[in-house]
């Protein structure tokens, strides 16, 4: 959960300045920081269970790529601004059912991050989802640019809603957590709103993905050099 918000939200600072116009370069800024937020929360449980003495910077700045079990769906390029939205408003659906299953967990510490981190995604799934649909039902070109973004995209969408043995474990000890839940939600909501947008949802046989597994694309290393190279320029140094 640390991974995803941090490695995205780092993603979607690129666009700080540069988007097509004020008002949305604002609110993609805001979503980039209400992700970071919650990737230091989930990493200073991360942790706290861990018992290593590494807080969240530790873990964000001085791990190497194999060590980040993030979705490859996160790290992908921001491409145009529809790669963007797609790429938001896929993540976003899978986002917000998985944390509402979590806010019901018996774990105190686990339901409060998921709580406080809930109120920002319904925001975050309602933007990316008015965009996908001004988009792919807006213009002739931008529907173009939505076709082409979807089949950028869509090969890595499917690796959130593959189970793992993380995943059978979760629904034993952490129920309500239940991914095929999570995966029907997300379904119905990238229909509904590709059926908005003019949009066709393509078949779902993804190729394998192992990002949470620690199996990478190439771009992973391009994110983390940038992000980490001051804190291990200087490690020493204090905020």
């Amino acid at each position: 959960m640390g991974d995803n918000a941090l490695i995205l939200g780092q993603r979607l600072s690129e666009w700080c300045g540069h988007g097509p116009i004020l008002e949305q370069d604002i609110a993609l800024t805001n979503i980039s920081l209400d992700l970071i937020g919650q990737a230091r929360l989930w990493l200073s449980l991360a942790g706290q269970v861990e018992g290593q003495g590494r807080d969240e910077d530790r873990l964000a700045f001085f791990r190497d790529a194999s060590e980040f079990r993030h979705l490859n769906l996160c790290e992908q390029p921001n491409g145009h601004w529809g790669t963007t939205i797609l790429r938001q408003f896929l993540f976003d659906a899978f986002h917000l059912p998985l944390l509402e299953q979590l806010c019901k967990v018996e774990n105190e510490q686990i339901s409060g991050i998921a709580l406080k981190s809930v109120k920002e995604v319904r925001y975050h799934l309602r933007w990316s989802s008015e965009w996908v649909i001004r988009l792919g039902d807006g213009t002739p070109e931008s529907h173009l640019k939505m076709e082409e973004a979807l089949r950028d995209v869509w090969p890595y969408a499917g690796e959130a809603l593959q189970p793992n043995s993380l995943d059978e474990q979760l629904e034993i000890h952490a129920a309500p957590y239940n991914l095929n839940q999570v995966s029907e939600l997300w379904w119905s909501t990238v229909q509904n709103v590709f059926s908005q947008a003019n949009l066709e949802a393509p078949a779902r046989t993804w190729a394998p993905q192992k990002g949470r597994e620690g199996i990478h694309t190439e771009r992973l290393g391009f994110i983390l050099a940038e992000m980490q190279f001051l804190p291990r320029a200087y490690p020493d140094a204090q905020w």
